[in-house]
């Protein structure tokens, strides 16, 4: 299914060096996350779509496909009741991972790994996120 599309294989090692990405940079990354999973939360799917980067937007070309993906798929993120940021690494110039930690509808925690790449006009989009429940951190 699409939802394989965005999950991502991430090494263990990469949040273990320190962050390289400035603080503009990660709160430029936290602000586009943070306005999704509000948008998410308020229902309105044009607004989440609109964080999506464009290799997302050719996965699934309209709001409806993105919506539909993301309820099915990723109900902590769609649906939170609580979350909060946690560890970030750049992993190139214009790319970002950014860890959050999420409590779902179920009220049981969640991990979601989302990666951002910085657009031509400076701004983040969202290209992908992970999700595992938290009893799977440790392995």
């Amino acid at each position: 299914m699409r939802r394989a599309f965005l999950a991502l294989a991430l090494v263990p090692l990469l949040f273990e060096s320190s962050a390289l990405a400035g603080d503009a940079e990660v709160k430029a990354a936290q602000t586009v996350i943070d306005g999704q999973l509000k948008a998410f939360i308020a229902n309105d799917g044009a607004r989440a779509y609109s964080f999506a980067a464009p290799n997302v937007k050719q996965t699934f070309p309209t709001v409806d496909l993105f919506m539909n993906m993301v309820t099915n798929g990723y109900p902590p993120v769609r649906k939170p009741q609580t979350y909060s940021f946690g560890k970030v690494q750049e992993t190139g110039p214009t790319s970002i991972v950014q860890q959050v930690l999420i409590v779902g509808p179920d009220g049981k925690d969640y991990e979601a790994v989302y990666t951002l790449q910085q657009q031509p006009d400076g701004t983040f989009q969202i290209t992908g996120c992970s999700l595992r429940a938290a009893n799977s951190l440790s392995t």
